[in-house]
Parts: C-alpha cells; structure tokens; sequence
C-alpha cells in the first residue's frame, strides 16, 4: 500500500529537522501500537542518514551492542573500548552532534524503564549541559501511552520540560478512509465503508493488511478477521495487556461490558458486583482508551454520565472476539461470522452516528459538536451541532435506514434543547448510510 496521509506531519518533521541544524531538538512521538509511528519518522528522514535504536527487552548492555553496531555504520565514528551503559552513548553521540548533525530515533522509549530507568536522569543531565552547542536531531517515540505521559508529563520526573515538541499521531480521517476505498476498491457501497472504519477504526497497520489481501468489502474483511493463524484475534490481547499489567482482566471486563452497550457506571457496576470508579478513571485518563460524555450543555457536576470506548477496532474486538473466544479457541469462525453478520447492523449504528460528527467536525462549521439526552435517558438526540459566533445549530438524527427517520419526532424531542439555543437559526436533518 502506497503512503498516504501525514502531510501536516511530514511538514512539522521537516521544520523540526532544519532547527535541529542549528539548536538541539527533543521531539516526543506518541500513539497506540499500529498506528505507523515508525513508518512515518522513517518516511521522514527517508532523504538523510539517521540513527534508529529500538529499544527491546533486553540487557542495558546488549542493546547499546547493537546501537554501536548501527553508529559505526551510519556515522563511522570510531567507538573505543566496551560501552555497557546508554549515558556514555548517549554523551557520545550529543559531543558528536556539536560538530554534525545527527537525526537519532529511539523507538519504544518508554522500555527503558523495565531495563534501568536511571537512563532518563542519565538522559536529562547530558541533554541539559550539551544542548545548547548540539545540532542533534532527537526524535522517540513510545505505545505503551500512560508510561510515555508519565515520563514527559510527569513533573516528577526527569526528563519533564525536556521535550521541544510533541506530536500524537492519530488514526486516519475518514476522508483519508474513504480516498483509500476509492483507489483500492472502486466498486465499494457505503456498508463496505462503515466496515472499513469500524474494523480498522483508521488505524494504519489494519489498512494496510486489508488493502493487502485485498479485503476491503464486508464480507472480504470478516473472512480475513476470522480466519485460522489471523493476527487480528489476538490483536486486543496484545495491545492492552502489557498497558494494564497484573488486573488486566477487570479492565477487558469493563471494555468488554461498554463494547456490549452497557455504557454508565451503575450498568457495569451490577454485573461485575465491584466498585469500577478508580478502573474507570484510569482507562479515562492515564490509558485514554475510553471517554466519558454527558450530554451537551450540561452542567459541571451533572451525575448524567456515560462511557465509550474511543478505538473502533477495540470496541470490534471487544464485542465479538473478546466475548466469544471460547468459539475461536475451537476455531469455528463460521459460527462468530454468524453472529457478526446478524447484530452488524444494531451494533454498528453508534459508529455511524461517530462517522457523521467526525465529517461535521472536519468541516470547521461548529465549534460545538455534542450529543443530547435527558433524565433516564429520555429524548435521545444523535447529533448536536453549535456555532455560537454566528448563532446556528445543527439537530440531527442518524439512522442506518433513513426511512426510519421522522424531522417532526426529532423536533419535538429538542423542545427542552432549545431553551439552550434561543435566537439560533436551527436546521434538523436526517443522516443515514445513504449520506456515508
């Protein structure tokens, strides 16, 4: 698959790469496994001689073995004696770098701090004295996100304040998505599309294998998921469990009850039968796989809450391989396939509702996109749009079937809602799979 996307970061790389020919630059490069952090500083620097360490689980002094291997190579910089710990090559490389330029990428920083993490202090105190006569071009990037935002944003820690830039890699758009549908399958339908976002949910890894195998309709997605020795059934597993270590199994619990539509606190709490309030904080804020939303124009305070998990893949996984693993272990993928095919529609209408505020978010009409409900989840309302400068307001209800749809329900459903937008011009509107 060609490289698509990433403009704006190719550009900031570039910018970024020219200040470091004449001051010392510290780029942070977060995002969750399989989103192409790597592929992108590579694509980056594809024109100029780079460092790349990858940090893997291994001894301190069997890594910076492979790193010398790689500055010898790339820099011919006679290396002498036995070096056993990253501060001296570290040093090395920052006194090399007042004469040169040197682009230095360390991917899955965050290892370090099962390795030694005194490397950081170690880091920060030879970043600190060198920087200012240094022309080095220093880019890591991390997965595991609650380490990596502990490491830079923690003001405990070392290397906090170090950091020049900071860049979150986020998933494809669905403009992207869709100029993606268009080049590798032309005969495409709007459900093939809602599929690739759900199943993919932008994530560049997944993209690529299904443009790859040429699986880019509903029904070529599934039999590629679903397959004996399919790296997506384990893929969940993978992702989460070094971020949630020993309790990792409340923390699938809770996913997998949010993924089955189970959505406020009190729901989840009756069937695991425990507190989740310090789970749900954490999943919130440290691991950001979930968000909290209450209604639009709330008030602070307002106990009217609910949870969603932000990753469409995560929230595929969780829904339908997650809960039926014991079918997977036997490897009767027709019988999930089954059950896929048969609850897709139900289970992919909040994804469409997700699609439509993302393409009115990326239309720059609203600076407030929201949605609505009352007491006891009473005039639900899909899709809330507001532009307080020019004083309009989008009201919209999504369904798959726009039949379904009835404008004089939707208005008198938002009765209550407009006491919030009074004097705005208001237009109400039906969205369906036919408008994807």
């Amino acid at each position: 698959m060609k490289f698509f996307n990433r403009e704006n970061e190719l550009t900031l790389f570039e910018k970024i790469k020219k200040q470091a020919s004449t001051t010392a630059q510290f780029t942070v490069l977060v995002g969750r496994r399989r989103i192409g952090k790597t592929k992108l500083v590579l694509k980056s620097l594809e024109k100029d001689t780079f460092l790349y360490f990858f940090v893997t689980k291994k001894s301190e002094a069997l890594l910076c073995q492979d790193f010398i291997i790689d500055i010898k190579e790339k820099l011919n910089i006679p290396v002498f004696g036995t070096i056993t710990e990253f501060k001296d090559l570290f040093a090395l490389l920052m006194d090399y770098s007042k004469t040169k330029q040197i682009n230095l990428i360390i991917d899955e920083f965050q290892e370090f701090w099962t390795i030694n993490p005194a490397v950081y202090s170690e880091m920060q105190k030879i970043w600190d004295l060198n920087k200012d006569k240094s022309k080095m071009n220093l880019i890591v990037s991390g997965s595991i996100y609650y380490l990596m935002k502990k490491i830079f944003e923690n003001s405990k820690e070392a290397l906090f304040g170090r950091a020049t830039e900071r860049i979150q890699l986020k998933p494809f758009s669905i403009k992207i998505l869709k100029n993606i549908s268009q080049t590798y399958n032309k005969s495409y339908t709007a459900k093939d599309l809602l599929a690739f976002y759900i199943l993919t949910g932008g994530i560049p890894k997944y993209v690529e294998l299904f443009v790859d195998k040429n699986s880019l309709s509903f029904e070529k997605m599934l039999d590629e998921i679903f397959r004996q020795n399919s790296y997506l059934l384990d893929e969940g597993k993978n992702i989460l469990i070094e971020e949630f270590g020993k309790e990792y199994t409340t923390y699938f619990s809770i996913l997998s009850l949010l993924a089955s539509s189970k959505t406020s606190r009190s729901e989840i709490e009756s069937v695991l039968e425990k507190n989740i309030g310090g789970y749900l904080d954490r999943l919130e804020v440290e691991y950001t796989i979930i968000k909290k939303i209450k209604p639009i124009f709330s008030k602070p305070g307002s106990r009217s809450v609910k949870y969603k998990i932000e990753d469409n893949f995560l929230n595929f996984w969780f829904r339908f391989i997650y809960k039926y693993r014991s079918a997977i272990e036997i490897g009767n993928f027709d019988y999930i396939k089954t059950i896929v095919k048969r609850d897709f529609d139900s289970f992919s209408g909040k994804f469409l509702e997700k699609y439509f505020i993302e393409q009115i978010s990326e239309s720059k009409q609203y600076n407030l996109i929201g949605t609505y409900w009352e007491k006891g989840n009473k005039n639900e309302i899909d899709i809330v749009a507001v532009n307080r400068k020019e004083k309009k307001a989008l009201i919209a209800e999504v369904k798959l079937n726009k039949s379904r749809i009835s404008i004089d329900l939707l208005k008198e459903k938002s009765k209550k809602l407009l006491h919030e937008l009074k004097n705005y011009k208001i237009e109400y509107k039906a969205f369906s799979l036919d408008d994807v």
